[in-house]
């Protein structure tokens, strides 16, 4: 899809075609970046769900251990009942039907997140595999060239507020 004698991979700002607004992106749909983008942000809550799945694994694992560290308690507390019932129906118990919770995590990522990952990938082809093309157009757009603060990459020299006129942004 890259002409030969343009390389997208190899652009200003650490290599990073997306902080120069370079013919390769005039080839590219606005509506397009716009859908790829809203993909790509839609798999990035699906990223932070995942996260949370994860999160309620590990807080259940660690449930479990404590609910057994307090039954050890109450048995030597003289509470060999209600600890044994403790021990015995809740212990190690399914969270879900069957499930422990990293067979949840497991069917999540199987079943829900591979299959989004793999579209946004597919998506993302029609910005020439690149991704965040939305944010850079929001980056090159909202910031304030040459203000310290606003430098399109870390490999840009921090601004200067002695240097001249300031570039402003275009809010189109």
């Amino acid at each position: 899809m890259t002409h030969a004698s343009e390389d997208v991979h190899a652009a200003p700002h650490e290599g990073d075609p997306r902080l120069s607004d370079g013919p390769w992106r005039a080839e590219l749909d606005d509506r397009t970046v716009e859908a790829v983008g809203a993909l790509t942000e839609a798999l990035e809550t699906v990223e932070v769900a995942r996260g949370h799945l994860y999160a309620f694994h590990q807080l259940t694992g660690s449930a479990d251990f404590k609910l057994e560290h307090a039954v050890e308690l109450l048995e030597s507390a003289g509470h060999r009942r209600l600890a044994e019932r403790l021990s015995q129906e809740l212990i190690g118990r399914n969270v879900l039907p069957g499930r422990w919770t990293f067979q949840v995590v497991e069917d999540y990522e199987e079943t829900y997140y591979t299959v989004f990952r793999r579209f946004e990938r597919e998506a993302r082809e029609l910005t020439r595999g690149l991704p965040h093309v939305h944010e850079a157009d929001l980056k090159r757009r909202r910031r304030s060239v040459g203000e310290p603060g606003h430098e399109a990459a870390p490999s840009e020299p921090a601004a200067d507020r002695q240097a001249g006129p300031k570039k402003r942004r275009d809010h189109r």
